[in-house]
């Protein structure tokens, strides 16, 4: 059963068809011809898996990198208490 959509999925839909092949395989509903398809998925769909938590980890830490520099004094600046 090969994908002929050429978007890219996104984390959750690579995921869940991860959780799919791994399900059909651990169930022995696989035929051995099937199956190297069905594991060279798999590995594309573990790299997209990757290649977006780590984009998404640069951007989160980039934008704490951004918060701190625009407001590095901001606890100095609160009134004594």
């Amino acid at each position: 059963m090969a994908k002929t959509s050429t978007a890219t999925p996104s984390y959750g839909k690579a995921a869940e068809r991860l959780e799919e092949i791994l399900g059909k395989i651990e169930e022995g509903q696989v035929d051995i011809d099937e199956l190297s398809g069905l594991v060279e998925e798999a590995a594309g769909l573990v790299t997209l898996c990757r290649k977006k938590i780590h984009a998404a980890e640069v951007q989160v830490k980039t934008i704490t990198e951004q918060l701190e520099r625009e407001a590095p004094g901001e606890a100095a600046d609160e009134p004594p208490e």
